[in-house]
């Protein structure tokens, strides 16, 4: 890899001292180093980028730039890091294999969901909708390939890729999928019924989200979030249709630390 591209979390490394790390390192190797932060557009010859800050800054640059089909490389500055793998004390060691060796590349898949077909947008960890305004439960039709799946009670309902199932869908107590795996789990938010498990699906399910009706028919306000970045807002009536994408991340492995085993440290005490 010759070219590289530095996304920064300011508020992670504000002095940029990290970042300036990272590039006086590429380019002592004879490589092209360019920084987000200095105001340049992303270079459609790049052919890395470098994400400095934690697992959300890193699914931000996913989202913002689906449509390169370049590699991403995370550089932890946050806590857990499921997805960004690399430490500080290992930045200069992880470049030379980046530059000098031929990393694995993993690919995950991603979702895109539309609101009445007429907003879209896209996610890597998951599509959640939620109510919006009181405190007070939601009705959810849920539709899978055109039949009725269920229809919840709930604060919420999460609807996540296996990359996202170990972010807000492991925390409502849905389940852990492999990471490079294809396929969709829906997990609902505190639904008020027994036996209320997420449910795993095939990644080329259409799962369409109707709001329901509130008691005595009033019209519920919910919010739909695109990988808790994106919010847009919906009501009674609206459909949320949800399906596989075609673009996907690219996420280059280093470590050959097997997920479990990575999954089994972050988890340690918790």
């Amino acid at each position: 890899m010759n070219k590289f591209y530095v996304i920064t979390n300011k508020s992670k490394d504000g002095s940029l001292e990290i970042t300036k790390r990272i590039q006086k390192y590429i380019e002592a190797q004879g490589k092209a180093c360019v920084l987000a932060d200095d105001g340049k557009s992303f270079p459609e010859d790049a052919d890395c980028v470098l994400v400095l800050g934690g697992d959300g800054t890193l699914i931000r640059a996913a989202r913002e730039l689906r449509s390169h089909d370049v590699p991403i490389l995370g550089i932890n500055m946050g806590t857990l890091g499921y997805l960004t793998e690399v430490e500080l004390q290992n930045i200069e060691t992880a470049l030379h294999q980046v530059i000098y060796e031929k990393p694995v590349v993993e690919e995950r898949m991603m979702l895109k969901g539309s609101l009445n077909n007429q907003m879209e947008d896209i996610a890597l960890n998951d599509i959640v909708v939620t109510r919006l305004g009181a405190l007070r439960i939601i009705r959810f039709n849920i539709y899978v390939n055109g039949e009725l799946l269920n229809t919840y009670q709930a604060d919420g309902v999460i609807i996540s890729t296996p990359t996202g199932s170990t972010a807000y869908n492991l925390s409502a107590g849905g389940p852990i999928v492999q990471p490079t795996a294809s396929m969709i789990v829906i997990t609902p938010i505190c639904s008020h019924a027994l036996n209320t498990s997420s449910i795993v699906l095939s990644s080329d399910a259409e799962i369409v989200i109707e709001i329901g009706q509130g008691r005595d028919g009033e019209v519920e306000e919910a919010v739909i979030s695109f990988d808790g970045d994106h919010n847009v807002e919906a009501r009674t009536g609206d459909k949320i249709v949800i399906q596989k994408a075609a673009d996907t991340t690219k996420l280059l492995k280093l470590s050959k630390v097997s997920f479990l085993e990575t999954l089994r440290k972050k988890m340690k005490g918790n």
